[in-house]
């Protein structure tokens, strides 16, 4: 068990565990924080409380202070002028004919470095446009091409069934996902039906997997042929959660087996 704090940054609805050594943290405070890209303001969503090992990626990070007015106003300056910056570098990106789909713009708290995030078909030469930006900012300049998952993790959105975007929400890391898993749990491969809105298979896919894994162990495929105390039969249907099978057979049509029975019964 690790004493953290949750906070998110930029209005994000996914959340950061934090040390925060023992600062007296309420809900909706603001704390300035020492992450990847230097000093960043966040917001705490659910102050000092004790949270498992497992749901945490190490090593954590850790709240410096509290953030006094002049932080809070230098954010609201920050984020004013990073929607200046976007502007600039998709014109800038159209001068020098680079195909660009810019994301976002951000600075970090102290202005050290101006972030950018940006969707492309294939890898780009951005250094002529970081020049550019550079001499235009006066500041460090990151450029950093980014996936679709990515894209809606940052800008969220909902769902197909109807709830924010886990990326946006809660997820940490964007594990992957395979066909496999749809068709493990017996998914019809639709597009429309098993793809999240960033056009790839949908995170969710991964939750139950592990549980459909283990309770198909014992039961036969479907497509096998095997032998019954009815005869050869071949395999129709499957219900992982009712632990049955549903078998075709010559002479007595499709029989339903448990698979804690020997006997089964004619549907």
């Amino acid at each position: 068990m690790y004493d953290v704090v949750a906070v998110s940054f930029n209005n994000s609805k996914n959340i950061d565990y934090l040390l925060y050594d023992n600062l007296s943290l309420k809900r909706g405070n603001f704390v300035v924080v020492e992450t990847d890209n230097g000093l960043q303001l966040g917001i705490v969503k659910k102050p000092g409380y004790k949270e498992k090992k497992e749901n945490l990626v190490l090593p954590l990070k850790s709240v410096l202070r509290l953030a006094t007015e002049d932080d809070i106003k230098q954010d609201e300056i920050n984020k004013k002028n990073a929607e200046k910056a976007l502007c600039d570098a998709k014109k800038f990106s159209k001068e020098l004919g680079l195909n660009m789909n810019f994301i976002e713009a951000f600075y970090n708290l102290d202005r050290t470095q101006l972030m950018f995030y940006f969707l492309a078909d294939e890898r780009i030469d951005f250094r002529d446009l970081a020049k550019k930006l550079a001499q235009k900012y006066k500041t460090r300049i990151e450029l950093r091409q980014i996936g679709v998952r990515d894209k809606a993790k940052r800008v969220g959105g909902l769902g197909p069934c109807g709830l924010f975007l886990c990326c946006n929400s809660f997820l940490t890391d964007l594990s992957s996902v395979s066909i496999n898993m749809a068709k493990n749990q017996f998914l019809a491969l639709n597009p429309t039906k098993i793809n999240g809105v960033c056009g790839r298979l949908l995170c969710c896919l991964g939750y139950e997997n592990e549980l459909y894994s283990e309770l198909k162990k014992d039961l036969p495929k479907i497509g096998s042929i095997m032998e019954t105390e009815h005869g050869l039969g071949k395999v129709v249907e499957v219900d992982v959660f009712k632990q049955s099978y549903s078998v075709d057979l010559k002479n007595k049509g499709i029989v339903v087996f448990n698979k804690e029975e020997e006997n089964g019964s004619i549907k």
